[in-house]
């Protein structure tokens, strides 16, 4: 019996090659979602290098750069933006704060954005004008992360040379302190570094000492102590007004933060390194 509104039936062969041309349907568009692509990274460090920058910057036990003293993250990229290595201070992945991978990251990856071979601008001197009313306010929008990237791999290879994140373009821009234009001895930009897991003014300290270990600080100028790099530049107001346009927030310690950072161009010059 035909029941009215009903579908008439198909013969059980039609039936069976209608399923055959949905499931095929359905293989084709899985097939169709792939991992980000992968690139090769031009060496800028390496793994070990980074590690062992990273770790003399932050010091054993943590100590002389202000902040709350944690162990630290950090991400190199190269000119591309390509992520070359990333490493932390701590035994093991959970001993820095997670979330602080990817903010370094987005460090390293805006610092290579916004740095040139003749103008040089750390993370640190973004914040300013990156707020509302500032001339790039909505910067910190730009040039999103790449989500896939971010989280894609396995949390145990996060931090090692397995991480999920070298060979990729992570994307993200980040406007406070921590990240860092790289340049070799001949004024070039090379890449740059990024690193995360204290307060963003210990975290420009911690970065600019990685620089310094890795030999790639020599810094054709900038913005910091007069045109001559791009150290953080503490001169916001009461009003929240910055007396240079390039000026970040005290965190926790103003008086130690400003010794650290006036003392950071003293103690860790800039330049070419010298010959070997």
């Amino acid at each position: 019996m035909h029941l009215k509104g009903s579908w008439p039936r198909m013969p059980a062969g039609l039936v069976l090659g209608f399923g055959l041309v949905v499931g095929l349907s359905a293989c084709g568009d899985d097939s169709s979602i792939t991992e980000p692509p992968s690139f090769t990274p031009t060496p800028v460090v390496t793994f070990d290098r980074l590690k062992t920058a990273l770790g003399r910057a932050v010091g054993n036990p943590p100590a002389g750069n202000g902040g709350l003293s944690l162990n630290m993250w950090a991400t190199v990229v190269d000119p591309a933006g390509v992520v070359v290595a990333v490493v932390y201070t701590g035994q093991n992945e959970g001993d820095q704060w997670p979330g602080s991978r990817l903010i370094s990251a987005q460090k390293a990856n805006t610092a290579k954005n916004f740095s040139l071979n003749g103008l040089v601008l750390s993370t640190a001197n973004l914040y300013s004008a990156t707020q509302p009313g500032g001339s790039l306010f909505g910067l910190q929008e730009a040039n999103p992360i790449n989500q896939d990237v971010a989280y894609g791999g396995n949390l145990a290879d996060y931090g090692t040379t397995r991480d999920y994140m070298v060979g990729k373009r992570i994307g993200g821009t980040n406007v406070f302190g921590g990240g860092f234009a790289l340049y070799d001895n001949a004024g070039t930009l090379v890449g740059a570094v990024g690193v995360s897991g204290d307060t963003s003014c210990a975290d420009h300290a911690i970065g600019w000492k990685t620089r310094f270990y890795l030999n790639l600080d020599n810094v054709p100028g900038g913005v910091g102590d007069g045109g001559l790099n791009d150290n953080i530049i503490y001169d916001i107001d009461g009003g929240g007004n910055s007396a240079s346009g390039f000026g970040h927030p005290h965190c926790l310690d103003a008086a130690t933060e400003s010794t650290v950072a006036s003392g950071l161009p003293v103690a860790f010059p800039i330049g070419a390194a010298p010959a070997p």
